[in-house]
């Protein structure tokens, strides 16, 4: 089975920045799509970012975060510049088996693995 552990959210200003981190357990992190979703107060759980195939946003987010990975660590990360209030929600890492595209890795159901989740408050 895979775990996942995240790390690195906190209390930010508007226009400051955060780097998230996911570590994975498990010999087949390089055989998995990593995803970030988040889910703030009052509203469902929302696509952040997905890194299969390729590397996906949502539009929302797009040329704000980078997503990336390091297989040798078993990691990945979410860099994420120019945060608004907007942002500010709990982050979940994700891993869904096998390489999603853009359109798979949008849906939370295609994931079987999920993290506790780390928060991400953005002060305006």
């Amino acid at each position: 089975q895979v775990q996942l552990v995240e790390s690195g959210g906190g209390l930010v200003q508007t226009g400051d920045s955060l780097r998230l981190s996911c570590a994975a357990s498990g010999r087949t992190f390089s055989r998995y799509t990593m995803g970030w979703f988040r889910q703030a107060p009052g509203k469902d759980r929302e696509f952040v970012a997905a890194i299969g195939w390729g590397t996906y946003y949502a539009d929302s987010v797009k040329g704000r975060f980078t997503i990336s990975r390091d297989n040798i660590t078993n990691s990945v990360y979410l860099q994420m510049n120019s945060l608004k209030p907007e942002d500010t929600a709990v982050y979940y890492c994700a891993a869904a088996p096998g390489f999603l595209n853009s359109g798979s890795s949008y849906y939370a159901s295609r994931y079987d693995y999920w993290g506790q989740g780390t928060q991400v408050t953005v002060s305006s």
